[in-house]
């Protein structure tokens, strides 16, 4: 039997360059200035000062090119240590007026470790100051015919290397720290989600089960409809249950569950589920319900949820109506109380809830708003485009 290749093990024979070792990613370079020495075509296109008289190459010249070189391929791993070698090499490499073309690593050591090196960068760059000064002097002695404006002519364009390597830091650093504010903020926004995420699924069952817990406490005499109300605790708990069980889906999911966000049709239940909790609450749904669940009717089940809560938390037993309106261009949610039933099943509040509302609809570009009826009651009302 022929097994066919797993789709999901196939691995593309494309190498990801950036997980190679740093000194694997660096060593071509460097072997390529190495070899780029020793071609005739490119002598005299090289990094030199002094002017002095070519030299022909010798054993010693296999040295300075290996010392000017090599130290390329630490020149992120060590960049200090790079850096001082390609310097002695360099500086050899004029003294000897061999001219090779190995003179090309002197600036990429110079970008590179202005790059990387994080600290005593000042000392550094003193140090490289102090070393250019007896190579300058070394080398007028021996008749360079630069002059001290050539001298402080190459010192300037060594010195804007430095600065190049200096500028591409900084927009390292800047960028970095972009990415670290745009992170927090993300886990910011994601913590504040999750909390109202937590806040709407269970507020509104464990209220309605202390709703239901206290109502149990004085119906000991009457054993059938304390059998109902501990059926409803019950049955609330299980649905607290299994919100908290889809929420911690949507945050941890498992490719093989499929999880559905509430939508305008659980609604009804939604409301039923009140009622058994002491509510009267009367529904009305109007429009063509939209044949996908998006974002408009979560929002739209939070916002009836909410409010329900607060409903049984601040007016128990009063009663409540839920009005749900759809149209092609937006949905609508009303939910009004009358002001005549108790707050003593849950006497305190966050706000939170109202809150969390108001930026779920606005994030949507709706309209929210809530507070108490002239006539007593209080009306929460929601506009969500569709």
């Amino acid at each position: 039997m022929t097994r066919g290749r797993d789709p999901g093990r196939y691995s593309s024979p494309v190498i990801d360059s950036r997980r190679l070792p740093v000194l694997v990613r660096d060593a071509p370079l460097a072997l390529f200035i190495l070899l780029a020495a020793f071609v005739p075509a490119l002598h005299p296109y090289t990094t030199q000062v002094g002017d002095l008289p070519d030299r022909p190459y010798e054993l010693l010249t296999v040295a300075v090119v290996l010392l000017e070189c090599l130290p390329l391929a630490v020149r992120r791993r060590w960049p200090a240590l790079s850096l001082a070698l390609v310097v002695a090499g360099f500086a050899v490499d004029q003294l000897r007026a061999y001219h090779t073309a190995g003179g090309w690593a002197l600036p990429i050591a110079l970008v590179s470790a202005s790059v990387h090196i994080g600290h005593r960068r000042r000392t550094v760059m003193a140090l490289l100051t102090l070393a250019y000064v007896p190579v300058a002097l070394g080398l007028d002695r021996l008749g360079s015919a630069e002059g001290v404006l050539g001298f402080v002519t190459f010192y300037l364009v060594m010195a804007l290397a430095w600065g190049i390597g200096s500028w591409v830091r900084q927009t390292r650093l800047a960028e970095a720290e972009r990415r670290l504010r745009v992170a927090e903020a993300t886990r910011t926004a994601e913590r504040t989600r999750i909390a109202r995420e937590l806040h709407d699924v269970v507020t509104h069952h464990v209220t309605a089960m202390v709703v239901q817990a206290e109502a149990a406490r004085y119906l000991t005499a009457v054993p059938e409809k304390l059998d109902d109300t501990l059926s409803a605790v019950t049955d609330t708990g299980r649905r607290a249950i299994a919100d908290l069980r889809q929420l911690l889906d949507l945050l941890n999911p498992d490719p093989g569950t499929e999880t559905r966000a509430p939508s305008a049709g659980d609604l009804p239940a939604l409301v039923e589920q009140t009622r058994r909790a002491g509510q009267p609450v009367e529904f009305s749904e109007e429009g063509v319900r939209p044949e996908s669940a998006g974002s408009t009717e979560l929002t739209a089940f939070r916002v009836v949820q909410e409010a329900l809560t607060n409903a049984l938390k601040y007016d128990h037993g009063g009663r409540t109506t839920v009005r749900v309106r759809h149209s092609p261009k937006e949905l609508t949610v009303e939910v009004t109380t009358d002001g005549t039933g108790s707050g003593a099943a849950s006497p305190g509040g966050s706000g939170r809830g109202l809150a969390g509302l108001r930026e779920r609809v606005e994030a949507l570009g709706g309209e929210f708003g809530a507070g108490r009826r002239p006539n007593g009651g209080f009306e929460v009302r929601a506009r969500i485009p569709a």
